[in-house]
């Protein structure tokens, strides 16, 4: 292919993921959003985000008896407080989404989350947030 249309392919693409520049990509109302390994997924609805990491939350705290679906998947954030282990019957993992590329930051509302080569950092209004990676978690 032609550098001309290695780059309209490139703008195509970033058009088509809802990215308005290459280092921030934006949502709709509902979106989902992948890491380019695969290895973590996103979505956001509802004004809340929702991330699992394959293998889940490392390390894990014990399951509350609260909890009667699968625990610790990932973390969801709202737009206020603190992020919380995911207890759910379903996951956010989905190969199909937009990748978020790393070196690049998707916002929504009051979310943003920073994809890099070493896991997915995501913040809300009060900058409290996770970082989730195959290998380690936390919330902070």
């Amino acid at each position: 292919m032609r550098a001309y249309q290695r780059l309209m392919c490139a703008a195509a693409s970033v058009l088509a993921a809802g990215c308005v520049t290459v280092a921030t990509c934006v949502a709709s109302d509902y979106g989902e959003f992948r890491t380019p390994s695969g290895g973590i997924g996103c979505e956001y609805y509802d004004n809340s985000l929702r991330c699992d990491v394959i293998g889940g939350v490392k390390p894990l705290p014990p399951q509350p008896r609260s909890c009667e679906f699968d625990w610790g998947q990932g973390f969801r954030l709202n737009p206020h407080g603190a992020a919380f282990i995911v207890c759910a019957g379903d996951t956010a993992l989905n190969h199909s989404p937009h990748v978020v590329a790393y070196g690049t930051i998707w916002r929504r509302g009051s979310f943003a989350c920073s994809s890099s080569t070493n896991g997915l950092r995501c913040t809300n209004a009060d900058r409290r947030g996770f970082f989730i990676s195959r290998g380690e978690a936390y919330r902070f």
